[in-house]
């Protein structure tokens, strides 16, 4: 179930040299972490100012941008040793927030209503990982529509401007990919 998730420790070797040189120059995690909302509202205001087609290129590297900072601001906090409780909370919080942002570029192309539930639906995967996790499972990542999945989804929307179906998706696919965490979180504390 891990999805494109799979590819985190590939993609993490490729940002090694990012990352070895924002610890030689003292670069906080908390700036990685506001540096990834930053990108996730890029990409959201290129989905909704662009036209379908252009928008495709400018979303994909904002996207992108979001993903390695979401990867950077742990493995920079774990190499400099400078890992918190806040900083954890912090990279959460960061997390959701771009997760909506990026969603709420559909706003101008899309029926609130179907945005909405696509922006409730892409978080309960996250916050079932979080309860798990709280609850002492080791913390459950990827599925069918990850965040990975996701950001692949919205550039697909940029690209074609089927914003109604790729949301549709967005939805559909959060919830399995929650429902599929929960229902092997709850074998996992049985």
């Amino acid at each position: 179930m891990n999805g494109l998730y799979a590819l985190k420790p590939w993609y993490a070797d490729q940002l090694s040299g990012v990352r070895a040189s924002l610890v030689r120059h003292e670069v906080s995690p908390d700036t990685l972490t506001a540096a990834g909302v930053v990108a996730a509202a890029g990409a959201a205001a290129a989905l909704a100012w662009l036209p379908a087609g252009p928008a495709a290129l400018p979303v994909a590297l904002l996207l992108a941008a979001r993903l390695a900072f979401a990867n950077l601001d742990g493995a920079l906090a774990r190499d400099t040793g400078r890992t918190t409780r806040r900083g954890a909370v912090l990279n959460e919080l960061g997390d959701r927030v771009a997760d909506l942002v990026v969603l709420a570029g559909f706003l101008a192309l899309a029926p609130l209503w179907l945005v909405a539930v696509a922006g409730l639906a892409a978080t309960l995967p996250s916050w079932v990982s979080l309860a798990g996790a709280a609850a002492g499972a080791p913390r459950r990542n990827g599925g069918p529509v990850g965040k990975t999945e996701r950001c692949l989804l919205v550039v697909i929307a940029a690209a074609s401007g089927w914003t109604v179906p790729v949301l549709t998706v967005i939805a559909a696919g959060s919830l399995l990919t929650a429902a599929l965490r929960l229902a092997g979180l709850w074998r996992e504390l049985a």
